[in-house]
């Protein structure tokens, strides 16, 4: 991977980005893509756009979702102690003990998610899920008072996490999911730019996705492309303990490559061309068998107005919706690579319609 495109990737994944509030993570994004982007805006929702050859037809949308799962701030007790609710999907088994990162007044706070010690449970208690009622934020507040002067209700946080290198281009971070996407389809923006599309390119960094594909749904319909590409993250069932998933989400590793999905929420040529560039450019790829709607940006992309012929391409990701995903660097730069060289064949007389 270029180092410019790693460093960025390093700052991006730093950054708190938890549904609804993007806006951080959503300005490095822009800011990175008016270094080759004809044009970059921001909507009245929250999407950030990057358009490569404007005024090119037809109008395809590439869209990786910048939001992440995290917490908000619901109560604060007469102790200082913070009730909090989820952003998104979580497992509660992975919160007691954490550390978060609170977007406060003006800056960030501090706190760690407390529980009963082990020794002090009951038996019964033991035996419990951990429900996110029983637990709450310590940030080492007085009393309700001065808690106050640090938070207020509706501050949302994030687990306190940051992006790490492990071995073998593996790469280890919270959020992952998916703001990786937004970044795989700003690397293929700007491979785009000096690959001469036929097409108009908008890349779109979308909101809210973790809570209904909100952002996917007001980008899409705003941009009215013929083409939609939305680039997410897969269970990768590589480890120990998902065999008995391959029968249910089929087999995926990192390293080897794009999920290329294919099912009813997939345009048929579209899946075909991404298959044959692939095989064209020795790209690696999966394919991963969607018999539904999928939980995707896809999803809202392929309903917006009369129908826009969609694909998904999804970077395999281990323990999804933890404080600890990890990736294959470089799965993400084929997936950028896989994008951009599709896109570059088509042109107005492509047809996309089912025979």
């Amino acid at each position: 991977m270029k180092k410019e495109s790693l460093a960025f990737l390093r700052r991006y994944m730093e950054s708190t980005s938890p549904s609804g509030f993007e806006e951080e993570a959503s300005l490095l994004w822009r800011n990175q893509a008016d270094r080759f982007a004809d044009r970059t805006w921001v909507d009245m929702h929250g999407n950030s756009f990057a358009l490569v050859n404007e005024g090119g037809t037809p109008r395809i949308m590439l869209a990786g979702h910048a939001d992440e799962i995290g917490l908000m701030i619901t109560y604060v007790d007469e102790k200082g102690y913070l009730s909090f609710i989820g952003i998104g999907g979580w497992d509660p088994q992975v919160l007691p003990g954490q550390r978060v990162r609170i977007r406060g007044k003006g800056r960030p706070v501090l706190g760690v998610i407390g529980r009963k010690p082990i020794h002090l449970l009951q038996e019964e208690e033991r035996k419990k899920v951990v429900k996110m009622e029983d637990l709450w934020i310590d940030i080492g507040a007085k009393d309700k008072e001065e808690a106050a002067t640090l938070v207020e209700i509706g501050d949302p946080a994030v687990l306190d996490y940051g992006f790490a290198d492990l071995r073998n281009d593996l790469v280890v971070a919270r959020g992952l999911d998916d703001r990786v996407g937004a970044f795989v389809v700003l690397e293929a923006a700007r491979l785009l730019a000096t690959m001469s599309p036929k097409a108009a390119v908008y890349a779109v960094a979308t909101v809210q996705e973790e809570i209904g594909l909100r952002g996917a749904k007001t980008s899409a319909f705003g941009i009215d492309p013929l083409v939609g590409i939305a680039v997410d993250v897969g269970f990768a069932t590589d480890t120990p303990g998902m065999e008995s998933e391959k029968k249910k989400v089929g087999e995926a590793a990192v390293g080897k490559g794009p999920l290329v999905a294919r099912g009813p929420n997939i345009n048929p040529p579209l899946f075909s061309l991404f298959v044959e560039t692939a095989k064209e450019k020795k790209i690696p790829y999966q394919i991963e068998g969607t018999p539904r709607g999928t939980g995707t940006d896809a999803n809202a992309i392929q309903l917006t107005r009369a129908g826009v012929a969609t694909g998904l391409l999804s970077v395999p990701n281990r323990y999804m919706h933890s404080p600890c995903e990890i990736v294959h660097l470089t799965d993400l730069e084929n997936t950028s690579k896989l994008i951009a060289h599709t896109v570059t064949k088509i042109d107005p007389e492509t047809n996309f319609l089912p025979s």
